[in-house]
């Protein structure tokens, strides 16, 4: 069942926690990978899900890490998030659960953030590791008891890969705890796999999407959001999702590729420098 292109795309989107990195450590030849498509010609966009960092802290940890990155190419919920809110709800008093580089990004984009439930007309629900009873009361006040709020999330992933093996709670265990309570239902999702956040993608590689691939490791917002824009997948099995995780799907929601790492992206003949960039499509 594994796979790998035999040819090179014009566009590439990285998935970053668990595809390229994973904590603070590379995955085997992502740097290489990366500094090769770019020699060939090759767009890069680098997507996540996580929104504990904001795109400067993005591009920082892979400049860091050994790949050179302008905050351009970095797309996450919090650009979403505050695009969605100047769209869809603007002036709104915004009561955020979330961690500081979202409340701080939301802030520098113009949006009003409130802290009481009775000012508060929408509830951003995301990865926080300081989320209480009392955050959740606020929700509750807002959503419930006022009846004035509506309710949004910046990702879907029920947790968050940690190295080891480990992960921890994410965005969607904050929104389980207020629909329990409140009997809201969240009406929009900013991450992956989003149309909000494929539009965004689209705007970033300028390139049709036909040409472009996404590589990612997780089959319900990585390959999910690819396989909604009718562009290519590639998981890699360096993160949350297995053999058996593809083997248990219809055929036409497995992805076009399936690597071990995202170092296989390469087709072989270019990997040896003996063809050029561009899929031909």
């Amino acid at each position: 069942m594994l796979r790998r292109p035999d040819d090179a795309y014009d566009g590439c989107v990285f998935d970053l926690d668990g595809t390229l990195y994973l904590g603070d450590a590379l995955l085997p030849g992502a740097a290489e990978l990366v500094a090769e498509l770019r020699e060939r010609g090759s767009k890069t966009v680098f997507l996540s899900n996580n929104p504990t960092r904001d795109p400067v802290m993005y591009a920082e940890k892979l400049t860091r890490l050994g790949i050179p990155t302008g905050v351009e190419e970095v797309l996450n919920p919090l650009v979403t998030t505050a695009a969605w809110l100047a769209a869809n709800a603007p002036g709104a008093g915004v009561y955020v659960i979330g961690e500081e580089p979202l409340r701080r990004y939301l802030a520098a984009s113009g949006v009003r953030l409130v802290e009481a439930a009775e000012e508060t007309d929408v509830v951003v629900a995301s990865y926080d590791r300081g989320f209480d009873y009392a955050k959740l009361q606020t929700a509750f006040d807002a959503l419930w008891f006022h009846r004035r709020a509506r309710l949004i999330t910046t990702n879907p992933d029920r947790f968050c890969p940690m190295p080891g093996g480990r992960g921890e709670p994410d965005a969607a265990a904050v929104v389980a705890a207020i629909e329990a309570c409140t009997g809201a239902r969240c009406e929009a999702n900013l991450g992956k796999p989003a149309a909000s956040m494929l539009e965004a993608v689209r705007d970033l590689l300028g390139l049709p999407l036909e040409r472009c691939v996404m590589v990612g490791d997780r089959l319900s917002t990585d390959i999910a959001m690819a396989q909604a824009a009718g562009m290519d997948s590639a998981l890699v099995l360096t993160g949350e999702n297995t053999l058996a995780d593809v083997a248990a799907l219809p055929s036409e929601q497995r992805p076009t590729w399936v690597l071990r790492g995202a170092h296989e992206l390469l087709p072989a003949p270019l990997s040896e420098g003996t063809a050029g960039a561009g899929r031909g499509r």
